[in-house]
Order: C-alpha cells, then sequence, then structure tokens
C-alpha cells in the first residue's frame, strides 16, 4: 500500500473537514522534526477559524486564487515569498501577516529548515523542500513550469493541472513565433492574459522579443507587473495617448477594445472567441511526467487541481512504475479539532 510507504518514510498525508463537513481544499503534511517533535503544514489551503488549533505553517506556493492565499495570508503561520505576499496584497487588499523570504532562501519553521525553489508558474511562485526526523526529503511544488532547478526527493507533493496524458489538451508548447508575429505585425494589437501570472510572463515575452514601447494595461495589472518584475519597461494606462498600442488585458476586457484592435488570447484552452496562441505557465502531461522521472521520488502525491486530473496522472504514474497516490485516495480525514 502506497499509504503505508508513506508512513515507513516518516509523513502523513492527510484531508480536512470544515465546520461544514466539507473538505478544505488540498492536503496537510504531517510529520517529525530532527527533535522528534510532531508537525504539521498545510499546503495551499484556508485558515483554519483561530479557535482551533492551527498547523506550524500555512505553505503558499503562489498567488493564484485555487491555492487560497487569500485566506491563509490573514494567519502570522503564513510561508511565502516576497513577491508571493506582495502579489497577494495587491490582488486583495489586505496586509499579509505571515512571514516571507526570498526566492532560494533556507527559513526555519519551529525548527525545521525550510529551502524554497524556483518552480517559474508565477514571479515569486516557490517550492518548498525539507527533510523530517528520518531523512525525508519532501517536496512540495505548487504549479511548475520549468522543473530544472527543483531538487530530487523521497516524496514529492506535485500539480496535475495538464497531467490527463490521454486527453490532447494536455499537450501543447509554448507557440513563441505566432505571439512574435502578432506582436510586430501592423496595427494596434491586444493579448488576453490574466491578470497575475500570465501578464507578467506576456510582458517578459515581449520585451524579450525587443519590443520596448509601452504596454498598455488596467491599473491593478500595472501595479502587479512593476512589482513583480525588475525590468517591466514602460507601462501606461489603457486611454494613454501614444503612438504604441499594444495591449494586455484580462480574456474577457478584450470585447471592450476598439474594433481595429487585433485580439489574441494567451492560453492552451480552446474556449475562446479569439484566436488562441499558446503560451501556458504548466507543463504539459509529457513535461510533468519528465519532472517526476528527474526527480526520482520513491512516493508521489497529486494534490490540485479540483476535478480528475489528478486521479488520472497519479493513476498514469503507478502504470509506469512510480508509486503515486491522488488527493482523492488520501483516507486520513481529520477535522479542525484534531489538526
Amino acid at each position: 500500500m502506497i499509504s503505508k510507504k508513506l508512513i515507513d518514510l516518516g509523513v502523513l498525508a492527510l484531508r480536512q473537514r470544515n465546520s461544514r463537513g466539507t473538505f478544505k481544499p488540498h492536503i496537510s503534511i504531517r510529520f517529525r522534526d530532527n527533535a522528534g517533535d510532531l508537525r504539521t503544514f498545510s499546503i495551499d489551503t484556508t485558515r483554519t477559524p483561530g479557535k482551533h488549533p492551527q498547523p506550524d505553517a500555512y505553505l503558499i506556493t503562489h498567488a493564484h486564487s485555487d491555492h487560497h492565499g487569500k485566506s491563509a495570508m490573514l494567519s502570522p503561520r503564513a510561508v511565502c515569498t516576497d513577491k508571493t505576499a506582495a502579489a497577494l496584497e495587491i490582488r486583495h487588499d489586505k496586509k499579509y501577516v505571515g512571514s516571507t523570504c526570498r526566492l532560494g532562501d533556507e527559513i526555519e519553521i519551529e525548527g525545521t529548515v525550510v529551502k524554497t525553489y524556483p518552480t517559474e508558474h508565477t514571479a515569486g511562485a516557490a517550492a518548498f523542500f525539507w527533510e523530517n526526523d528520518v531523512g525525508t526529503r519532501i517536496l512540495v511544488t505548487g504549479d511548475v513550469k520549468d522543473a530544472s532547478k527543483l531538487p530530487p526527493c523521497d516524496v514529492l507533493i506535485t500539480e496535475a493541472n495538464y497531467g490527463d496524458p490521454e486527453d490532447p489538451s494536455c499537450h501543447f508548447a509554448d507557440d513563441l513565433d505566432s505571439m512574435k508575429c502578432a506582436l510586430f505585425e501592423s496595427g494596434p494589437v491586444a493579448f488576453g492574459a490574466y491578470e497575475f501570472g500570465k501578464a507578467q510572463r506576456a510582458v517578459e515575452l515581449m520585451r524579450g522579443f525587443g519590443y520596448n514601447g509601452a504596454i498598455r494595461m488596467e491599473a491593478r495589472v500595472r501595479a502587479l507587473t512593476r512589482s513583480m518584475l525588475e525590468d517591466a519597461g514602460e507601462l501606461a494606462g489603457l486611454e494613454s495617448e501614444g503612438d504604441d498600442e499594444v495591449f494586455v488585458v484580462a480574456p474577457w476586457e478584450l470585447d471592450r477594445l476598439p474594433w481595429n484592435v487585433k485580439k489574441y488570447v494567451l492560453s492552451c484552452r480552446a474556449d475562446y472567441s479569439y484566436p488562441i496562441i499558446k503560451i501556458s505557465d504548466h507543463l504539459d502531461a509529457c513535461g510533468l511526467e519528465a519532472m517526476v522521472r528527474k526527480l526520482n521520488p520513491e512516493v508521489t502525491v497529486v494534490y490540485h487541481p479540483g476535478g480528475h486530473r489528478p486521479s488520472k496522472f497519479s493513476k498514469h504514474l503507478n502504470s509506469i512504475g512510480i508509486d503515486s497516490i491522488s488527493i482523492d485516495q488520501i483516507g486520513n480525514v481529520l477535522s479542525n479539532e484534531f489538526i
């Protein structure tokens, strides 16, 4: 049994029920630190009400809403990078009250040394790595775009956003040439991109292509981009005057731009009314498998997102001889009272 294998490695993966009796998002990991004390790290999940026992840390891998930093950021036990904290504050207009580190730093959480590694999913997105009392190396990735800097581990806790190898939409490569051509063709152009993550990637790519003009954005996207990127170049408001007519807006805002603006969506989804240019912030199915092979864990726990893909990816890993369990198969369930 894979659950027993995890126990033998000194790791208990558990799910938690909230006061309504439904599952809180994602999972918690229980282990013993080097002093033999029992510790609990909750991963990309909502905050437990203060009247209940708290985990030792709320690990926030990045600031996308489906990783629940909006809730966890209000706990002094929250842990994330400085850029993730800044993004959370801008996106949710709330003060981050946890602790921060720079990407690549080592931090200490209740006697456990935790190191952060880049995943390149968003600016500041971090994987967390630590060892328990028996030397098991535990790695929590969050969402991953580039796994090249992640360390080998014994227990990998990862995502499966595009983890179904039988789904054609889970196989893709970034179409940089099409984006560059769209950018430099004559006339105004707009790229539909989510305000956090994809919008900043779009700016980085355009600057890398050699575009040095203004990029027009809504105010909050400009604030996020300036905060996240070291050199974003000139960013202007949507109504700014000037000869540069390059826009980055949310996909659902494309309709509001003038009729003569050529409009594209940067995505690997196919459910938009505008032409798609495939630019992703994730690894595809082959990339996720290659990441797991590279990191060579004894057990892989697939904890994100909702839906069937964690189970699909976990089953695929098991079929190729890599021991895995998905979040829906985790039978260890505790209520708030027993975290």
